[in-house]
């Protein structure tokens, strides 16, 4: 898992730059902590970007990584393995992150644009207050994650497992979940605009009475 050490610059509270080595667990702390200070504090931010993805692109599965606030542009996160990483508050712009398996992670606040995640595997994971836009989900496992309270617009959850997930007080607008397994997926005080769920199992699934009168109307 991640460090929980907090930033040393003076009142800020967000998490430092974390990376374990491929050893992992078995690495002393000293070693896996390179950085005493959040990205957005750290004294030369362009190397350890540049690091962080020089790391990612030469391991397959990363695990403990935490690297809230950065930026990723243009990455191949294709096939990779995450295991208690820490993205809050990242940028995700045109990445592809095809077959690509996430475990216990945190996304919160997280920004995605033009993403393709297809035949992905997320379970446990978080995603709450992250915004979504032209994101491509099809064909992917998602289960008992967090999607409370983001934004989705133009994206596709299509012919996806998203079992036990939450989309509580989510707003989603021209977004799919066509032919997916929402069983005991719960979309409570959800707002939506043109959406589908064509093919999917709503009646296993948790609405609020007016959305639910709206999906059978």
């Amino acid at each position: 898992m991640f460090s929980f050490d907090l930033c040393a610059y003076k009142h800020c509270n967000k998490p430092v730059v974390f990376c374990a080595s491929e050893d992992n667990l078995d690495t002393s702390y000293e070693k896996r902590l390179f950085s005493s200070y959040c990205y957005e504090h750290c004294k030369n931010p362009e190397e350890v970007h540049r690091f962080v993805a020089d790391y990612i692109a030469q391991h397959d599965v990363i695990v403990g990584l935490s690297v809230s606030g950065m930026h990723f542009k243009d990455s191949d996160f294709s096939g990779k393995r995450f295991y208690g990483c820490n993205f809050q508050n990242c940028t995700f712009a045109d990445v592809h992150a095809e077959q690509c398996k996430i475990r216990i992670s945190i996304f919160d606040f997280s920004i995605f644009s033009d993403c393709n995640m297809t035949g992905s595997n997320i379970q446990f994971s978080s995603f709450a207050g992250a915004a979504f836009s032209h994101a491509l989900f099809t064909n992917s496992e998602l289960v008992h994650n967090n999607f409370n309270g983001i934004t989705a617009v133009q994206s596709s959850f299509d012919d996806s497992d998203l079992y036990n997930s939450r989309f509580i007080r989510a707003k989603l607008s021209q977004t799919s979940f066509r032919n997916c397994n929402i069983k005991r997926v719960c979309f409570y005080e959800s707002v939506q605009d043109n959406i589908s769920f064509k093919l999917s199992n709503t009646r296993e699934a948790l609405f609020s009475p007016e959305t639910l009168a709206e999906i059978y109307q």
